[in-house]
């Protein structure tokens, strides 16, 4: 079980005057991110579903003593709701210190975003894109600041298919989600050398959470199924969380960037994660289909 468990964040750093967000803060690992880090400080819940936001802030807030957790209003398959959270959020907050790219789906039937992006790729990729160019200049004022971008270990089997970014020629569930934990960690890679050598101290870090019992699979019977009957040997959200708070606070991170881990440690990243070529067309071409111009 410890085996299983991994790595733990040992870093007791507190967060008294800093705000951090957590998207996807509702339902396993967020939840747990977001538990965790109002033990710290402020803590901003950004979920689709408010009413289990709302469950889950107030548990955490009779849980931890702190009343400083949030919930607001984020959907990621619509760009209309995530330009209104980051609107309201920097109307509201005047720091933004940790953002938290959190939220996911996984294993989705074929569908599209309002804005008619393949669901995964909407989602996972292109709504916390957005999300994150929305809240830079907020983030770069607060600095010393963090971006944490959940991404998998499954980004191994992924691969940037430009040709068919919205699988519309052809689809796998699976290797949908493959091709967007491999667009978080060019994301993160891309956007970390971007930030290099300005004095804004932004960090951009992206990781693999494990294999956790969550209902991330809930899409899939099958997988759903075998999570049951190997429930074991898999993560607990609260285990699946360590890495997320890690890169979050932990003080030897301070000037790191551009990295991968898992289980609180540096992770081998694959070759695809590691293409500086594709990872600034990914970039150019994520403007694009968001109508943004980042430089």
């Amino acid at each position: 079980r410890r085996y299983v468990a991994g790595g733990q964040c040992k870093s007791a750093a507190r967060l008294e005057g800093k705000v951090g967000i957590v998207t996807g803060a509702n339902t396993g690992i967020g939840k747990e991110t977001a538990r965790e880090l109002a033990r710290r400080g402020k803590v901003i819940a950004a979920c689709r579903d408010i009413a289990k936001a709302e469950a889950a802030a107030s548990e955490i807030r009779a849980e931890t003593g702190n009343q400083q957790v949030i919930v607001k209003k984020l959907d990621l398959a619509d760009t209309k709701s995530i330009r209104e959270f980051a609107e309201k959020f920097l109307a509201e907050e005047k720091e933004l210190h940790i953002l938290i790219n959190n939220a996911g789906v996984m294993l989705c039937p074929y569908s599209k975003t309002v804005d008619g992006f393949e669901m995964h790729l909407g989602v996972n990729h292109l709504g916390h894109f957005l999300l994150t160019f929305l809240l830079l200049e907020r983030l770069k004022q607060s600095a010393p600041a963090r971006i944490v971008n959940v991404s998998s270990l499954a980004h191994h089997g992924g691969r940037i298919r430009f040709h068919d970014l919205h699988g519309e020629k052809s689809y796998n569930r699976g290797l949908a989600y493959c091709h967007s934990k491999l667009a978080n960690v060019l994301f993160t890679r891309e956007l970390a050398r971007r930030l290099q050598g300005k004095d804004n101290c932004v960090t951009a870090n992206a990781l693999h959470p494990g294999s956790v019992h969550s209902e991330l699979v809930r899409h899939s019977f099958v997988v759903t199924w075998l999570w049951k009957i190997f429930s074991f040997f898999l993560k607990t959200p609260q285990e699946g969380a360590q890495t997320s708070v890690y890169c979050a606070v932990a003080e030897e991170l301070d000037s790191v960037t551009g990295q991968y881990f898992s289980d609180c440690q540096p992770a081998y990243v694959s070759p695809r994660g590691r293409d500086d070529e594709t990872a600034k067309k990914l970039w150019s071409i994520s403007c694009e289909l968001l109508g943004i111009q980042w430089d």
